[in-house]
């Protein structure tokens, strides 16, 4: 069996080699190599057990470019496996077992590998030369059949890009891993974060929420945490993602980048400029404005006018475009954070005709991916099953309400849940209090911190969260605010506001 296993990769290097000779003799060049530094590599390895330990997990098989090599690091491999010693004798014993000992060369060849050793010295220098070639050929490979697949007119373009990023990411997970990092390094990192929370003036170590006890809890949406942010239809979840990216973009200047899939740019603006300036939103949408509310909008609207607050709302946006685009915003702009509106109309950008709830998973984990990926926090609104309507009693939410949820619960960082009794006509609480305008944020999981649950006030005309140190007064009772001057709204005036609105929107 061992030796059908051999025989098979013998076979696939071959082909792999094969294809590269094939592509670079159309070129008239020689594939990229370092056959000298491969010699040396084997020969310090059978020499000197230290060598062994400094380049076993740098390079594989794959990575030397004469197969005669790649068959005795493979021996090498097998007895490091197995803990048994590798010298000159038990490299050419596993390469007899393994049938191909007359392959390589035979006892000869083995033992003048070790001959043009001096010492070990620099074998992990020499191993990455060894990995860098490898790379160049693998990307050759795979540039060429990017090429090769570009002229063919059946070739759908989407699915070559996707095609060409996963060669391309494929190349760089498999040789481009981190290296581990000691405890001493991973001390003092920590003890660095701890001394920039102290020092800062909000003492928050990531990006703000803008509400206290929320960011009390959470200290800050951290870096490379995946958020998901979850409720049935109406509960107010784009709205509460509204508020907290405006929170980050306007009081803390963050750059915020906010992906919809559902609600068009336009009517998320509409939305954030309701809530920014107390006008309901339905006559900002047909300009039924008094004279004072018209100055009233081009007053309170200036701060929304400076935030770096990036909206795309490309439909059925998929994985790959979600990368593309997160990453030309990080490179442009530095965003600190992303939003996205929502999971569920999101795809892979494949074949959908599979099972719904991995296609999910495969969402959430490129999520969690992203998030590490940009060293940001990514927060991913969710929709809620209906098994919450038909529960009785108690209409909260909990972690198996999600829908897709065991991929979503499983890679998630912070699981949170928006809760409004009002929505279910529960006018009191457990203790006879008002629920009026009560929203029950609930933070149902949080790896990285304690579970709690934050009481925000909703004022749904104007689609507005906000802290609850307002309630008892009724959101009927609130005044038209009459304090501006009604100026007489010209011409001018409406192109000083137009003029407000900046015509350099990122590039997505």
């Amino acid at each position: 069996m061992e030796r059908q296993v051999t025989r098979q990769k013998k076979i696939g290097q071959q082909t792999t080699a094969d294809q590269l000779n094939a592509v670079l003799q159309q070129h008239g060049r020689i594939p990229p190599q370092a056959l000298d530094l491969e010699e040396v590599i084997l020969g310090a390895m059978m020499l000197e057990k230290e060598a062994v330990n400094a380049v076993i997990d740098i390079i594989n098989p794959e990575v030397f470019y004469k197969a005669a090599h790649q068959t005795i690091f493979s021996a090498i491999h097998n007895l490091f496996n197995k803990s048994e010693p590798i010298d000159i004798l038990t490299v050419t014993n596993e390469l007899r077992t393994m049938g191909s000992l007359e392959m390589i060369g035979g006892p000869y060849y083995i033992s003048q590998l070790t001959n043009r050793v001096v010492s070990g010295a620099n074998i992990e220098f020499h191993a990455r030369i060894v990995l860098q070639k490898y790379i160049q050929r693998q990307l050759i490979l795979i540039s060429s059949d990017i090429i090769k697949e570009a002229y063919e007119d059946t070739t759908d373009v989407f699915d070559l890009l996707d095609h060409a990023e996963q060669g391309l990411f494929s190349v760089s997970e498999t040789n481009l891993r981190r290296s581990f990092s000691s405890m001493p390094d991973l001390i003092r990192q920590a003890i660095d974060e701890i001394e920039k929370s102290k020092d800062s003036d909000n003492n928050l170590r990531g990006v703000p929420s803008g509400y206290t006890e929320l960011d009390r809890i959470t200290q800050g949406w951290q870096k490379s945490d995946l958020i998901i942010l979850a409720a049935r239809p109406s509960m107010g979840k784009t709205a509460l993602a509204l508020n907290l990216a405006r929170n980050a973009a306007v009081e803390f200047q963050r750059p915020i980048a906010f992906f919809s899939l559902e609600m068009s740019a336009i009517q998320l603006v509409t939305r954030l400029i309701s809530s920014e300036t107390s006008l309901q939103a339905d006559k900002l949408r047909k300009g039924d404005l008094a004279e004072y509310e018209w100055h009233q909008l081009n007053s309170k609207i200036a701060p929304l006018t400076k935030a770096q607050l990036f909206i795309d709302d490309t439909p059925q946006l998929t994985i790959f475009e979600l990368r593309a685009k997160c990453r030309r915003l990080k490179q442009q702009f530095d965003i600190q954070m992303v939003y996205i509106d929502y999971l569920q109309l999101m795809t892979t950008g494949g074949d959908n005709r599979g099972n719904r709830e991995q296609e999910i998973s495969n969402i959430s984990r490129s999520l969690k991916s992203l998030a590490k990926e940009l060293d940001i926090p990514v927060l991913a609104l969710s929709q809620l099953s209906r098994s919450v309507e038909s529960r009785p009693g108690s209409k909260k939410p909990i972690l198996s309400d999600l829908r897709e949820s065991g991929a979503i619960e499983q890679d998630a960082d912070m699981v949170i849940f928006i809760y409004r009794p009002e929505y279910y006509g529960l006018t009191e609480g457990e203790s006879g209090e008002s629920t009026k305008d009560l929203a029950v944020v609930s933070i149902a999981k949080h790896r990285n911190g304690r579970l709690g649950e934050i009481n925000l006030r909703f004022t749904g005309q104007f689609a507005r969260f906000s802290e609850p140190d307002s309630f008892g007064s009724s959101v009927s009772d609130l005044q038209p605010n009459t304090d501006f001057s009604p100026p007489t709204r010209t011409i001018e005036s409406k192109m000083n506001f137009d003029s407000r609105q900046d015509s350099n929107d990122p590039p997505f």
